[in-house]
């Protein structure tokens, strides 16, 4: 049987134009999405900008809550959720996290994904993701399946309905301690 384990799944609204104008349209508190392997946030991933002045530079990124985008929206609000998973999950995810740091530079972000999920009808290319869809195909392919439908069509809010997910965090991202928590 394997060991429990943990993933973290953070949601974060940096107040943002892009953000604002993706809150106008889905209501949602929480528009950005990202996995990380350990509760202190060090190791933190997802698709964003990969410069923090340019909105439009967009691909893979490893995040940092102190440095990059965070530091520049220091009231950045957030939400952070503990998903249970197994050694063997863990070691899958990282297996498909490794494809994606090797080959970093091909990814892009998948903006016409985005509309999408306004049209519910996926928008997929080669080698591009937004956010969450990044986040729900990294669960995916490691044999984790929350929900029944494409990672494509999956939301920052999905994470935020999901049962599965225990809530750690609410507030503002600089002032989380993961000491803290339980």
């Amino acid at each position: 049987m394997d060991a429990d384990r943990s993933v973290f799944i953070l949601l974060t609204n940096t107040g943002t134009l892009f953000t604002k104008s993706i809150q106008s349209y889905t209501k949602a508190p929480y528009n950005h999405a990202s996995i990380s392997f350990d509760r202190e946030l060090t190791e933190l991933y997802s698709f964003g900008r990969k410069h923090p002045n340019n909105p439009l530079s967009g691909g893979f990124v490893k995040e940092s809550i102190q440095t990059g985008t965070y530091s520049k929206f220091p009231n950045t609000t957030c939400v952070i959720y503990e998903l249970k998973v197994t050694e063997r999950e863990v070691a899958k995810m990282k297996r498909v996290l490794n494809i994606f740091i090797r080959s970093r530079q091909k990814y892009l972000y998948n903006i016409l994904g985005i509309f999408g999920i306004v049209l519910n009808e996926p928008i997929e290319f080669s080698n591009s993701y937004f956010c969450s869809q990044f986040v729900a195909e990294m669960l995916q392919r490691s044999g984790i399946k929350l929900w029944d439908k494409l990672p494509a069509l999956v939301t920052p809010d999905d994470f935020r309905q999901c049962g599965r997910l225990r809530l750690m965090y609410e507030g503002k991202l600089s002032e989380y301690d993961p000491a803290r928590e339980p």
